[in-house]
């Protein structure tokens, strides 16, 4: 999927390795070879198979998403309005898909003895990221503006909640160990 037309044909060389194979198979060259930059990216049949019957599901798969989504969101209000954590925001002109759902605590040292805590319950949490500008590759080829403080504190206080299909018989248990953990 490209958001942009410019860039088809060279995405269709990328995807071919590197090289203007299918324009050979359309008969536009007499001959294929290496032109640009290029991978492996095709998935092998039987991962191509599990994600069309992904895609062909996935309405529904989002609709379960959201509603695990919705559930935790739910759940932690009494949570936020105690100033223990604060839930997403979903400005009300946008949708999300529920790819995932976190919760920010106020600093890293909580944050890590919540994960610590669920840890100890079997439930997986993770901090979200190391901030691009902060690891090793940023570090080496990117460029930012200032100390980027909000950055380096919200990646701090992120953690993110396990949200998967199939999670629903396991929502509650989760649920109550987070509002534990957090008490």
């Amino acid at each position: 999927m490209i958001n942009d037309t410019r860039f088809v044909d060279r995405a269709e060389i990328v995807r071919e390795k590197g090289t203007n194979r299918s324009e050979f198979f359309r008969g536009q060259v007499d001959k294929y070879t290496w032109v640009d930059i290029g991978s492996s990216y095709l998935p092998g049949e039987i991962i191509a198979a599990f994600l069309w019957a992904q895609m062909e599901e996935s309405d529904a798969i989002t609709r379960r998403r959201l509603d695990l989504w919705g559930h935790y969101h739910q759940w932690f209000v009494p949570l936020e309005a105690a100033g223990k954590i604060r839930r997403p925001i979903v400005p009300r002109e946008c949708i999300h898909n529920a790819h995932m759902y976190y919760l920010l605590l106020p600093d890293i040292e909580r944050r890590t003895a919540f994960i610590d805590k669920l840890k100890s319950k079997e439930i997986q949490s993770v901090f979200h990221y190391v901030p691009l500008h902060s690891a090793p590759m940023g570090r080496k080829v990117g460029r930012s503006v200032g100390d980027m403080s909000n950055t380096v504190t919200l990646s701090e206080r992120l953690v993110r909640l396990p949200l998967w299909l199939g999670l629903e018989d396991q929502l509650a248990y989760v649920i109550q160990e987070v509002i534990s953990a957090v008490g």
